[in-house]
């Protein structure tokens, strides 16, 4: 191995030492049991309290339910406009309705509306049932997927989030659930923007969406409230606006256990705007951009693209982007064969002299063997080095 670290590039030089260490911004105080701030386009979580404090999500637990039917349509299992059966079960739930009842054969659409918009306790166990049989087994369905996202915080005991003895999660784990849920499914955000809605031969009660924001804040577009006595008012925020040189730029604020539905929005609306302004986004960059282009031995290309599939871009505190320098991680020698998108070492973004997240590179396009002839070439060239 002749070296394994490599400096791939530096955005700035001769900044001072003291400056490099300045302290990350001050969070500003936030009237919640629990709560977590993450530049989703960043990846990086700008502030947070008590992350990993198991809490009551309340109808937060909606959004893996929600999960759980986006991936049931995307697989084709059930279809938007198919009609689901409203189970006595389903129409009897206790809290938050759409006021739905057995006679009624509900499209799933309209039932994902009156989950996501009107926080249906009645319309989430309809689409239970019909997405897993039986609510049960629905259960362990999300306790399953909570398993695979790596939700370590979390138990799922119901698919509408009443609360019971174990149904727990984080903040973290909330985080986790909300970015892939955005990312996974992003044909479906549209739905948790929605202001109000009323299924047709319904009461007209219970139809505005609770979470205040997506009225107050235009870059607002969802994604979940909740309330229960001990959990207090929850609620998973994200926004999305727009800046030079970076683009569309996505955070994610929660808080759980506040005091009031007001308070809920408040804190999140404080949160966010402190990260838009406290932060800045800087694109280092480019998606399929190649970051760096080492020599590869033994294949039929002389080197290996290695990059991101997606723009990178890090958050840093306002004013100091000046100060980032990357550094490259890689194997040293290089191997053929590689496949396109194999993970091949990371890059070391760094504010001065402290890391701020690393993130894995890969290859770009694949590598493959070269002939007997080359490889053995190589081979002798290796041995001479």
């Amino acid at each position: 191995m002749k070296r394994l670290i490599q400096t791939l590039f530096v955005l700035a030089w001769g900044v001072a030492s003291l400056v490099a260490r300045a302290q990350m911004p001050q969070a500003p105080d936030v009237a919640a049991k629990a709560y977590l701030l993450l530049d989703v386009t960043a990846n990086q979580v700008l502030a947070a309290k008590d992350p990993d404090t198991a809490v009551e999500p309340a109808s937060l637990t909606k959004l893996m339910t929600a999960y759980l039917v986006f991936d049931a349509l995307r697989s084709g299992k059930i279809s938007l406009k198919q009609t689901l059966p409203v189970s006595e079960r389903a129409s009897k739930m206790p809290g938050s309705r759409m006021f739905i009842d057995p006679k009624m054969k509900v499209p799933v659409e309209d039932l994902v509306k009156g989950m996501v918009v009107q926080s249906g306790n009645d319309a989430t166990m309809a689409l239970a049932e019909g997405v897993g049989g039986s609510a049960e087994r629905f259960v362990q369905m999300m306790n399953d997927q909570a398993k695979v996202l790596g939700m370590k915080q979390t138990r799922y005991m119901n698919p509408e989030g009443q609360a019971a003895p174990g149904h727990t999660t984080s903040v973290r784990d909330l985080s986790i659930l909300a970015t892939r849920l955005m990312r996974d499914f992003p044909e479906q955000q549209t739905y948790f923007a929605i202001k109000k809605y009323r299924y047709p031969g319904t009461p007209a009660a219970n139809e505005s969406n609770r979470n205040l924001l997506l009225f107050r804040d235009p870059t607002v577009d969802g994604l979940a409230t909740g309330h229960t006595q001990n959990a207090g008012y929850c609620l998973v925020a994200t926004a999305k606006r727009d800046f030079p040189n970076v683009g569309a730029r996505r955070l994610l604020s929660i808080v759980v256990g506040t005091d009031s539905e007001n308070a809920r929005a408040n804190e999140s609306q404080k949160l966010l705007n402190w990260g838009y302004t406290a932060f800045d986004a800087v694109k280092l960059f480019e998606a399929n951009q190649a970051v760096a282009t080492p020599a590869v031995w033994k294949g039929q290309a002389n080197v290996l693209k290695l990059g991101t599939f997606t723009p990178l871009v890090v958050a840093v505190p306002a004013g100091s982007a000046s100060q980032l320098k990357t550094q490259l991680v890689r194997p040293d020698p290089l191997v053929a064969p590689f496949a396109k998108g194999q993970a091949v070492g990371a890059v070391k973004v760094l504010r001065g002299d402290q890391p701020l997240l690393d993130v894995p590179l890969f290859a770009l396009e694949g590598v493959e063997q070269a002939g007997v002839l080359g490889r053995a070439w190589d081979a002798l060239r290796l041995w001479i080095k």
